[in-house]
C-alpha cells in the first residue's frame, strides 16, 4: 500500500505426541524417488522430500497441551529404533498406522527454499511431521548442513541422530549448522519436524563457502557474539567470503562493530586480505542477490555530485524480457511527498500560504477544519483518519477519481486524535496538500511540479503517473508469491495525489537530491522547517533529534544525520537517502513489493551506505542480555502496543520474551534492564515505560535511529463462551460495495474472519456477539433480528464504525 512507514521492518509455539516406537522398512531405488539427490550440490536448498504428517501432539485436538506434554512428544519418536537411530526408506504412497489412524507419506515439492508443512494440512498447530530425502554421493565428503526450522527439530543421518534442538521460533535459513560426514554412494536424511503455532516449515542445504561466510556475516552485523561463537565452533570457514566477496571480518569492519572485528581476529580471521572496490562489493551484492529473470532493482550512488555507481538488474517487464536499466522509470510511492512538501515550502516563500494556515481557509466545510493546520499536515500531526487504511479501499485503486470526490469519500470520517497530539503516518494529509497546491498555484499538481521543480532540475523522466500515459522504460509492478513474480493490483495513481503519484528514475532523484541540499530548491530557512523533526504531546520529552519532518524522515546512520524517506504501494518499494555532512545520496528503486525478503530498497541503501562509507562513521557497539534481570519481571510487560501501522504483541514464554508485529514473525527479545531490551535479529531496541504506580504505558521504539512511540492497549481478555454459537455467525458479510467481503469460518472452538485479499485471523469472544481482533486493534458485533437471525456485523477500528449487511 501507499502508506509506507519509514520506520519499522523487524525482521511459533510447541508440540506433542505419546506413540509406540515403531521400525520401518520400506525399499525404494534411486531411480523411483524424486526426493533423490546425486549429488548434493554445496548452497543449493533441498527443495523435494517425503513427508509423513500431521501428526497431533496427544490431547491437542480438545486442549492446547502444555510444554511439558509438548516435549514429551518432542522425545517420541515414531521411527526410532533403540539406540536412537533410524531406518526408515519410505516411498510415496506408503501408509503407516498412527495412533489408529494411517498416515501417508506424501511427495512435497516446493517452488521456493521453504518446505511448507502446514500447506495441506487440515491442522498444523501442536503436530509433527517427518521428513525423508535421499542423497547420493560420489566420494564421502563433509560439511555443514544448514537447518531453519519452525519449530522444534530433530535429524538423523544414516540412522545417527545429528541434531536434536528444542526450541521455538520462526523459521530462517541455517539456523542450526551440523557438521556432517556423507558416506560415498547412499546416505538417508531424516527431519522431525515440531510445530507449536502459526507457520510450519523448514529450510534445508549443505552450505558451501559463500553462505558460510553470510551465515558469520550476518550475525557481526547485527553484534550477535554468541551466534558467532556457535557458528565457529560448528566448524565454520572463518576467512570464506561472501558472494559479494567479502569475509566477516572485512564486513564487521565496514558494519562498525568493532567488538566483532577483534573477536573474529582473536580467532584467526585474516586481517591482511584486500578489500574489493566498494563498487564491486555492491554489484556482487546485488547481482547475487537479484537474478537476471526476478523483478527489478535499479540502484545510483553518488557522492559531491559525482555518480560513483549506478546500475540496473533484472527486469522491468516479464512479457516483453525488457531487463532493468538507470533509465527505467518506476513509481516511487511515497518519496513523493518530499515533492509535496517543498511545493508547499516553494508557495510559502512566494507569500502565498503560511504553513499555519488553517485547513479551512481552503476547504470551508472541512470537519474541524479550524483546528488543523498546513503545519499538521505535513507532519502526520493532524488527526485526520488515512484513507489507505480504510476498509475496502484496496477494491477501489484500480479506477479513476477525481480529486474533489477522492476528499469527500474520507473527509467525514471520524479523527483518529486531536490535531497535533501525536504523530501518525497518514495518506489523507498529503493528498489533501496536492489539493491545495492546485488551489493556491492556480495550476494542476504536476505542472507545477513540473515547471517549478523538474524543468529547473534537468528533471526529463518525472512526473505524474496516469493510466493513459505510454512511458518508455517504464517498469511494471509485480509481487513476490509461492517463490514466484506475478503481475500485482495495478494502481490507478489518481488514487494518490500529493501522498504518492509520481515516477521517477535514479539520475532524476539524484538530481533532485542534489538540488534540494545544495540550495537550488529551497531557501535555508524552508530547508530547516522541512529537515526539523515534529513535537508532540507523546514525544516533547524526547532529546533526540529524530522524527519527522515536512516529508523527509529524520534519523541517525551511525553517528551521523540521515534524511532520506521510503515508498511502497502494490509492485513498487523505493528508498531515497541522503547524509548531508558526506554529501553522499543513495536511491534504490524496486519493482516489486512485496518482494524478496533480502531485496528491501531501505535496507539495501544503507547497506550501501556502509560499504562506501562505513570506516568513516561511528562504530556499533554490541548489546549482550543482562542475565541479572529476572524473567518474573517480564509479567508487567506482556500485553500488546500500538505502532500505528500495526500492533507489537508482546510475549512470555518461561524465561524468554517474545515481540511480534502484525505481519512479521515473532521474535525474542533480550534485556538489558527490566525495561530495556533489544532484538538480535535487527538493530533495534524497545523501552518500557512505567507510570508512578509501576505500570507500564507505553513502549518506545528505537530503530534506524527513528522513534516510535506505541501506547500500551487495553487488555482484551477472552471471555468463556460456548463454542456451538458460532455456526450462527459464519457467513459473508459486506465491508464494501460487495467487493470486499469479510468470511467469517469456525474450525473446532476456534472461530476465524478473513477480509478479501488479506490471511485469515483468528477472532475471540467478548461475549456471544462481539468479538475482537489481536493482531490489530478492531472489533466486530455480530447483529441479530428478532428471529435470532444474524443480520449483519458492525465493525470498529481506529475510531471509524461501520455497518456490514450479510450476504448469505
Amino acid at each position: 500500500m501507499l502508506c509506507h512507514n519509514p520506520f519499522l521492518n523487524i525482521a511459533a509455539a510447541r508440540t506433542t505426541v505419546a506413540l509406540a516406537l515403531l521400525s520401518l522398512s520400506f525399499r525404494l531405488t534411486a531411480a523411483e524417488t524424486q526426493q533423490s539427490y546425486s549429488p548434493l550440490k554445496p548452497n543449493d536448498f533441498m527443495r523435494s522430500w517425503l513427508v509423513l504428517k500431521p501428526i497431533p501432539v496427544a490431547g491437542a485436538e480438545k486442549e492446547e497441551p502444555d510444554e511439558k506434554a509438548q516435549k514429551k512428544a518432542f522425545k517420541q519418536d515414531l521411527l526410532a529404533e533403540q539406540g536412537g537411530e533410524t531406518k526408515a526408506t519410505p516411498h510415496a504412497g506408503v501408509k503407516v498406522k498412527v495412533s489408529g489412524q494411517d498416515r501417508e507419506w506424501t511427495l512435497v515439492t516446493s517452488k521456493t527454499d521453504f518446505i511448507n508443512l502446514e500447506r495441506g494440512s487440515k491442522k498444523s498447530d501442536f503436530s509433527v511431521a517427518y521428513a525423508w530425502a535421499e542423497i547420493q554421493m560420489p566420494e564421502k565428503t563433509k560439511g555443514l548442513l544448514g537447518i531453519g526450522s519452525d519449530d522444534a527439530v530433530k535429524v538423523w543421518l544414516n540412522g545417527k541422530k545429528i541434531l536434536d534442538n528444542w526450541k521455538a521460533r520462526a523459521a530462517e535459513p541455517d539456523q542450526d549448522m551440523v557438521p556432517v560426514e556423507f558416506e560415498r554412494g547412499t546416505n538417508q536424511l531424516l527431519l522431525k519436524i515440531q510445530n507449536m503455532k502459526g507457520e510450519w516449515g523448514f529450510y534445508c542445504r549443505l552450505m558451501g563457502p559463500e553462505s558460510q561466510a553470510e551465515k558469520l556475516i550476518a550475525a557481526g552485523s547485527r553484534g550477535d557474539l554468541d551466534e558467532l561463537k556457535r557458528d565457529l565452533d560448528a566448524g565454520v570457514d572463518i576467512n570464506s567470503r561472501s558472494r559479494a566477496g567479502v569475509t566477516a571480518w572485512q564486513s564487521a569492519r565496514l558494519r562498525g562493530r568493532t567488538e566483532i572485528v577483534d573477536y573474529l581476529a582473536s580467532r584467526g580471521a585474516e586481517t591482511k586480505l584486500p578489500l574489493a572496490p566498494p563498487e564491486k562489493i555492491v554489484d556482487n551484492m546485488l547481482g547475487a542477490l537479484v537474478k537476471d529473470d526476478d523483478a527489478g532493482l535499479s540502484v545510483l550512488v553518488a557522492k559531491e555530485g559525482k555518480i560513483l555507481f549506478e546500475k540496473g538488474y533484472g527486469l522491468a517487464d516479464f512479457e516483453h524480457h525488457t531487463p532493468v536499466t538507470p533509465r527505467t522509470k518506476f513509481r516511487i510511492g511515497s518519496i513523493t511527498k518530499q515533492f509535496t512538501a517543498s511545493a508547499i515550502l516553494k508557495l510559502q516563500e512566494q507569500g502565498k500560504l503560511s504553513v499555519n494556515d488553517k485547513l479551512s481557509k481552503f476547504i470551508p466545510d472541512y470537519p474541524r477544519g479550524d483546528e488543523v493546520t498546513i503545519h499538521h499536515l505535513l507532519t502526520h500531526t493532524s488527526g485526520i483518519h488515512s484513507y489507505t487504511s480504510k476498509p475496502g479501499f484496496m477494491d477501489t485503486v484500480t479506477t479513476p477519481v477525481e480529486t474533489l470526490a477522492h476528499i469527500n469519500s474520507f473527509k467525514d470520517d471520524p479523527y483518529d486524535f486531536d490535531p497535533g497530539k501525536k504523530w501518525l503516518y497518514n495518506n489523507s494529509g498529503f493528498f489533501l496538500l496536492g489539493y491545495i497546491i492546485e488551489k493556491v498555484s492556480g495550476q494542476g499538481y504536476e505542472d507545477f511540479l513540473r515547471t517549478t521543480f523538474f524543468e529547473p532540475l534537468g528533471m526529463k523522466d518525472t512526473g505524474v503517473h496516469r493510466s493513459d500515459l505510454k512511458l518508455e522504460h517504464e517498469a511494471l509492478g509485480y509481487l513476490f508469491e509461492k517463490g514466484e513474480f506475478k503481475r500485482c493490483l495495478n494502481w490507478d495513481m489518481s488514487r494518490a495525489g500529493g501522498a504518492g503519484a509520481l515516477y521517477s528514475t535514479v539520475e532524476d532523484l539524484n538530481r533532485w537530491n542534489e538540488g534540494i541540499f545544495n540550495g537550488r530548491v529551497l531557501s535555508k530557512q524552508s530547508l530547516k522547517a522541512a529537515f526539523t523533526p515534529v513535537k508532540t504531546e507523546e514525544n516533547k520529552d524526547d532529546p533526540s533529534e529524530n522524527g519527522y519532518g515536512y516529508g523527509w524522515a529524520v534519523g541517525q546512520l551511525r553517528g551521523e544525520k540521515e534524511i532520506s524517506h521510503g515508498g511502497g504501494l502494490n509492485g513498487f518499494s523505493t528508498y531515497l537517502l541522503r547524509l548531508p555532512s558526506q554529501k553522499f545520496t543513495v536511491t534504490v528503486l524496486a519493482n516489486a513489493s512485496p518482494g524478496k525478503p533480502d531485496v528491501e530498497p531501505g535496507r539495501l541503501a544503507q547497506q550501501i551506505t556502509e560499504i562506501y562509507l562505513g570506516e568513516k562513521l561511528q562504530p556499533v557497539p554490541v548489546l549482550v542480555a543482562n542475565k541479572e534481570v529476572s524473567p518474573a519481571s517480564f509479567d508487567a510487560l506482556v500485553g500488546r502496543y500500538d505502532y500505528g501501522m500495526g500492533i507489537l504483541t508482546v510475549g512470555r514464554e518461561g524465561s524468554h520474551l517474545y515481540a511480534q508485529l502484525t505481519g512479521q514473525p515473532r521474535f525474542e527479545i533480550f534485556p538489558q534492564s527490566e525495561t530495556n531490551f533489544f532484538w538480535k535479529v535487527a538493530d533495534a531496541q524497545v523501552t518500557f515505560i512505567k507510570n508512578q504506580q509501576g505500570t507500564v504505558t507505553k513502549a518506545i521504539h528505537h530503530q534506524n535511529g527513528q522513534t516510535i512511540n506505541a501506547p500500551k492497549l487495553d487488555d482484551l481478555k477472552e471471555a468463556k463462551i460456548d463454542s456451538a454459537c458460532y455456526d450462527s455467525l459464519l457467513g459473508k458479510y459486506d465491508y464494501g460495495q460487495k467487493k470486499s467481503i469479510l468470511t467469517v469460518s469456525r474450525d473446532g472452538d476456534r472461530l476465524f474472519a478473513q477480509l478479501t485479499g488479506q490471511p485469515k485471523y483468528q477472532i475471540f469472544p467478548k461475549s456471544t456477539n462481539e468479538f475482537f481482533w489481536k493482531i490489530v486493534n478492531a472489533d466486530v458485533t455480530f447483529v441479530k433480528d428478532e428471529s435470532g437471525k444474524v443480520t449483519k456485523a458492525i465493525h470498529h477500528q481506529n475510531g471509524i464504525t461501520f455497518d456490514a449487511p450479510r450476504l448469505n
